[in-house]
């Protein structure tokens, strides 16, 4: 689509347009088209149109171009707007229809779009966890021990029990071959062993808006925030909430840094991992709560021993829209490690070779010859975690 036009502000313009290459880029050519469909179309005309103008430079953080496109999706989704519906997949794409379909959708149901753009979106993607999976084979191999595991931004827990799912990888099968939800991920480069003795003795999540998989107008609201063109993951989505749903566990509503302190300062118990992990989450954290959530983490690791190990993996943006990086921190010791890169939603991982061994001394853990510190000169992407500033990724 040849790029038009856009009375928004530029800081506005920008952060749609951004979201359309990263769409582009993850192979929705769909949303891709929305979003600028959107920058091109939209004025002050409309208390939706409004919002969005003035939202200011927090754009692209707070992904408000993937918030106007959950709204216009769960609307098509609804049965309320059949005709925004039908330019919607499977049918061909046809921007001059897409964008008069939008332009009357907006005109009919002005305040509810408007006000869906409240909540961040909430993707949940169920292919992540081949990724989460990866590396807690790593700290399962490295520590010998069981794991308790925490997820902070766990939405409705469909990553929750990463554990419980069948997986295809490439290298190999994994997991209960009889299980509902069957995830396959491409690995890549020299992975985590397969054969590693990963047991969970325990599963808890937090989210600040979490969301029910038992509840429908829940379940809607997440697929909403599914790319539409992309019919897989979709009906991965569905069967993933039929599973959470099944399941007694619900996510804390929480936010992030506080339910790390108070869970973190429990007493560890001997001779058990604790496993903490978050995907495509950190960017969009307020300052305060990543400041909280980084201390609670630095408080927990300093208390570490060998019996009571901490590990830390995030599956984050870092500018690039093609992926997110993998990054393992470990204590004691409170190496930070890169892992390597995945696809934004799981459908592949490129291992860095990271073999994390224990041994003895100040650091539970030594790296053979071809792993990467975070930020070493000898890594080719480091990969950072700033406190400060905007978010950058692509929010997927």
């Amino acid at each position: 689509m040849t790029k038009r036009h856009s009375r928004l502000p530029d800081e506005i313009a920008n952060a749609f347009d951004f979201q359309a290459k990263a769409c582009r880029d993850l192979a929705s050519p769909f949303t891709a088209a929305l979003c600028e469909t959107l920058a091109a179309g939209l004025d002050e005309r409309s208390a939706f149109g409004r919002r969005i103008s003035s939202w200011g430079p927090r754009a692209k953080a707070d992904a408000l171009a993937l918030r106007a496109c959950g709204a216009l999706h769960f609307l098509a989704r609804s049965g309320k707007a059949p005709k925004l519906a039908a330019v919607y997949p499977p049918d061909a794409l046809d921007e001059a229809r897409l964008a008069r379909e939008i332009a009357r959708a907006i005109e009919a149901h002005d305040d509810f779009l408007a006000g869906f753009l409240d909540r961040p979106p909430q993707t949940n993607e169920t292919g992540r966890s081949s990724v989460i999976l990866g590396g807690a084979l790593i700290v399962a191999a490295a520590t010998g021990l069981p794991l308790e595991t925490f997820e902070i931004g766990a939405s409705a827990g469909l990553n929750l029990h990463f554990d419980r799912y069948a997986y295809d990888l490439g290298v190999g099968a994994f997991g209960d071959p009889s299980a509902p939800l069957r995830l396959a991920c491409d690995w890549r480069g020299e992975a985590p062993s397969l054969d590693a003795p990963l047991q969970i003795v325990s599963h808890a999540g937090c989210d600040v808006d979490p969301l029910d998989p038992g509840e429908a107008e829940h379940r809607a609201r997440l697929l909403a925030y599914v790319w539409p063109d992309q019919s897989e993951r979709l009906a991965r989505m569905e069967t993933a909430l039929a599973c959470a749903a099944a399941r007694p566990e619900r996510v804390e509503r929480a936010d992030a840094g506080d339910w790390l302190a108070a869970r973190l300062a429990a007493p560890p118990t001997r001779n058990v991992a604790r496993f903490v992990y978050h995907t495509v989450v950190w960017q969009y954290l307020p300052l305060e709560t990543k400041r909280r959530a980084t201390a609670a983490l630095e408080a927990a690791g300093a208390a570490t021993s060998r019996e009571t190990p901490l590990a830390r993996l995030q599956m984050e943006a870092d500018g690039d829209t093609r992926s997110a990086a993998l990054t393992l921190t470990l204590w004691p010791g409170g190496e930070s490690l890169a892992l390597g890169r995945a696809d934004f939603h799981g459908r592949w991982a490129e291992w860095s070779g990271v073999v994390p061994h224990p041994c003895g001394g100040a650091s539970l853990f030594h790296t053979c010859a071809r792993a990467k510190l975070v930020g070493a000169s000898t890594s080719t992407e480091p990969t950072r975690f700033p406190l400060a500033g905007a978010g950058n990724g692509s929010g997927t």
